[in-house]
């Protein structure tokens, strides 16, 4: 006798073979990613701090993407975040590793995070973690609002999934550099210098 299938497998290869032909159209992401920086603008002005620390940021671009999703946002002068043309490359890069929309929604049920994979310069990956532990903020009820329970507590989960991945990355690039600091000075040590930049 076969063992029944799980209907979350089923579901996931059905959507598995149907995901590459669902992209929204290019006016629908402009708009999400509009609202996404006025939101976090609107965030951003409450904590004059926070707008200062980006002000020495000015220029630089930050990248979040999952699959063929992305936002990239540009640091303006006022210490404000704009979206930034595609054809810039990012200073940051921040990408979600796991593929599958059902393994995801598994990860998150679990408690667990998926791996982020990090590219890109460290003090504006601190600079951009400072912000996720600093700013007061309850994005979930705000985004409830907006789109409804349950996605906004699958973008604030994917919003801590992606501060905790900046923390560790700003920490082992510290220690990294702290440890060749410290080898440089030990006569005949060689500096080692890890670049693993997927946390998982």
């Amino acid at each position: 006798m076969a063992t029944p299938q799980s209907p979350f497998s089923i579901l996931g290869s059905v959507f598995e073979r149907l995901a590459p032909g669902l992209v929204p159209p290019p006016w629908l992401v402009h708009e999400v990613q509009h609202r996404a920086v006025l939101l976090l603008n609107h965030v951003l002005q409450q904590e004059p701090a926070a707008m200062e620390r980006l002000e020495r940021q000015q220029g630089r671009i930050v990248q979040v993407q999952w699959r063929h999703f992305f936002i990239a946002l540009q640091v303006t002068p006022a210490g404000l975040f704009d979206t930034a043309d595609e054809d810039l490359t990012p200073d940051l890069r921040l990408e979600v590793m796991q593929d599958s929309p059902l393994g995801l929604a598994q990860l998150a049920l679990r408690g667990e995070r998926p791996a982020v994979r990090i590219d890109g310069d460290v003090q504006f990956a601190g600079d951009i973690q400072w912000l996720s532990d600093n700013l007061r903020w309850d994005i979930e009820e705000d985004l409830a609002r907006v789109i409804g329970d349950v996605p906004a507590r699958t973008l604030s989960e994917a919003g801590r999934w992606l501060a905790q991945a900046l923390r560790q990355f700003v920490g082992s690039r510290m220690a990294a550099a702290q440890g060749m600091e410290a080898s440089a000075h030990a006569p005949g040590a060689a500096p080692v210098w890890s670049d693993d930049r997927t946390i998982p």
